[in-house]
């Protein structure tokens, strides 16, 4: 049986000073509440009672980049909001499994607590720090959950750049890996001349498996020249984003849209306006 909550004042919004660390438990209360009050069978909101682990778990994922992307853009403003959203998601996990009596929200919390004071005996155990000791509690972490193989706990639902750039940090700790980014590079135009033989077919599945071959190899470049493929990839993504907005702001001047040019003046605009903003970067 799952002990019930005591349901805390919800009307207002009234706590200590910010500065009060007790704040923060008051506020922490309160989303509970409000969480089993949206869940409530009877009087709780409609769509909120019908939802799962596996209807909201997307929502997880979308509101962590929106984290990410005000730490980026240096959103400080924004960011308690977006951090909020990201918390909802937990409280919203917990609730769902304390219903059904699996846990609660509060051995979500211990058994983070514990992780970290374990993980950290040079900080609560007055161990000596050293370089491998994280690591080596996370494998023994893995090895209490039956998780053995240099690649266990490696979540398949990380996004795919971000898997292959921790697959190859993990079997580089065993010494399988290039010695060289030069190396590295030799095996992604290996890679490239394969998918190129594979054009000729039009095989979907063999060009998604050659082409996926490159993408991993592009990603263990990355982490082999000491760069976040992740990062690399936003960076480019945002690149992109300002060369199309230019392009389309330059033509808006004369009424017109990008898909008023053929390809050629396309790329012939999209080569001035790579020129014009390479020279704003540089204070031109």
């Amino acid at each position: 049986m799952t002990t019930p909550i005591a349901r805390p004042d919800l009307s207002r919004n009234s706590h200590p000073a910010a500065s009060d660390p007790s704040d923060s438990a008051a506020q922490l209360e309160r989303l509970i509440g409000i969480m089993i009050r949206l869940r409530d069978p009877e009087t709780g909101c409609a769509w909120d009672r019908v939802q799962t682990h596996e209807t909201i778990a997307p929502f997880a994922i979308e509101e962590a980049y929106e984290v990410m992307d005000s730490i980026a853009r240096e959103d400080w403003e924004s960011l308690p909001d977006e951090l909020g959203d990201l918390l909802l998601q937990v409280v919203y996990q917990a609730r769902i499994a304390e219903e059904s009596g699996r846990f609660s929200f509060a051995d979500v919390a211990r058994m983070i607590g514990d992780k970290m004071v374990r993980r950290h005996p040079h900080v609560f155990a007055g161990e000596t720090l050293d370089a491998d000791l994280w690591e080596r509690n996370k494998q023994a972490e893995r090895n209490a959950r039956s998780e053995h193989g240099i690649l266990a706990g490696i979540a398949p639902a990380l996004p795919a750049l971000i898997r292959a750039e921790k697959l190859g940090k993990r079997a580089a700790r065993v010494g399988f890996d290039w010695d060289t980014p030069e190396e590295v590079l030799e095996k992604i135009n290996e890679e490239l001349g394969e998918v190129r033989a594979e054009l000729p077919g039009g095989d979907k599945a063999r060009l998604e498996d050659e082409i996926g071959d490159v993408l991993f190899t592009v990603a263990c470049l990355a982490r082999k020249l000491g760069l976040d493929p992740e990062a690399c990839l936003r960076q480019g993504n945002a690149k992109f984003t300002r060369r199309i907005e230019t392009m389309e702001a330059v033509l808006a001047e004369s009424g017109n849209t990008l898909s008023d040019l053929d390809l050629a003046a396309q790329e012939a605009l999209w080569r001035e306006v790579k020129i014009r903003l390479a020279a704003l970067a540089q204070g031109h």
